[in-house]
């Protein structure tokens, strides 16, 4: 996305897709045949197929006959809602090849008034990328639609939209949005943790830091947020993410020192200079038996460098020769 919307690419538009109940509304009939299409074992299909009937338990602590869709919590779930929505890459990676796949019939469908597209998915969060008009983008939201249907799936209409990348959208956790440089007049595609992913970290700092938790030891409690704080900013460290990563640090310190200072308050209420004396090592810095606040600021920012089809993948076909060969 970062690519393509960057530079002499102009692929500014984009078409925002939510799929309505999609572990619960995919066809069996379909899935099983994209299934069979890779899959030719009939004991493994038997297997699958059986796990797509199993039914569920409803709230009654009944059991239901499952008719369409995916187990809720199954363990293949995510696998077959992704197998199923294969046939989207399928429709566009046709269509890209056939009637985009050079910068010449690229160019010949602007100058003909049409646009160019490219879909990117993982698993049921997907979202299309137009170079063209917003009218192009869209009609795109009818062809979507078009494909989705014979698996028994369609869009959520609430919450799929068409936007520009200077009013930015959210994708797996991330804020895409074109802006300004500040101090210059060129303008560059930043990507930053989304409101939502923030939302959900420092609800975990909360529940961490809550009074249920003043049992544990300080040094314990430090261990805990610094792997959950490292492994949320592990997933957003490829963008702009710096100043979010240390606002992120800054709340979880004010949680800290307030839970310190309720779990280690005696007769007296403790000060600050005591506590920075009892509880900090550099400066500021909470650390207990060896344990210190790191945080997510700890966590080294990287841009993302687009390598294209350079990416090794398991699935990447051998040359004639060196199959023959092994």
């Amino acid at each position: 996305m970062h690519y393509l919307a960057s530079g002499s690419r102009d692929y500014h538009w984009v078409l925002e897709c939510d799929i309505k109940a999609c572990f619960d509304e995919i066809g069996h009939s379909a899935l099983m045949n994209r299934f069979r299409m890779r899959i030719k074992d009939k004991r493994i299909c038997g297997l699958v197929k059986a796990f797509l009937k199993s039914g569920i338990l409803n709230q009654l602590e009944k059991w239901e006959e499952s008719l369409t869709g995916t187990p809720q919590g199954g363990i293949l779930s995510p696998l077959l809602a992704n197998i199923a929505l294969s046939t989207l890459d399928d429709h566009f990676v046709q269509q890209w090849h056939r009637d985009m796949g050079t910068p010449y019939r690229r160019s010949k469908r602007k100058k003909n008034g049409q646009g160019n597209w490219r879909l990117i998915r993982f698993a049921d969060d997907f979202v299309v990328v137009v170079s063209g008009d917003r009218r192009h983008a869209e009609a795109l939201c009818e062809e979507v639609s078009a494909v989705l249907a014979p698996l028994g799936l369609r869009l959520a209409p609430e919450k799929t939209r068409v936007v520009h990348i200077d009013e930015g959208f959210d994708f797996l956790g991330h804020h895409i949005r074109r802006q300004r440089k500040r101090g210059t007049t060129k303008h560059y595609v930043y990507t930053k943790p989304s409101k939502k992913a923030i939302a959900s970290i420092k609800a975990t700092v909360k529940e961490k830091t809550y009074r249920s938790t003043r049992h544990m030891e300080l040094d314990e409690l430090l261990r805990s947020l610094n792997q959950a704080l490292a492994g949320w900013a592990n997933f957003f460290r490829y963008g702009v993410s710096k100043a979010i990563f240390t606002a992120i640090d800054h709340h979880t310190w004010g949680r800290l020192m307030r839970w310190i200072r309720a779990k280690y308050a005696g007769k007296h209420r403790l000060g600050m200079k005591e506590l920075r004396d009892r509880f900090c090592d550099k400066g500021w810095r909470f650390a207990h038996n060896g344990v210190a606040f790191t945080g997510a600021a700890s966590v080294t920012v990287e841009r993302y460098r687009y390598r294209g089809n350079d990416i090794p993948t398991p699935w990447t076909p051998k040359p004639a020769a060196a199959a023959a060969g092994g």
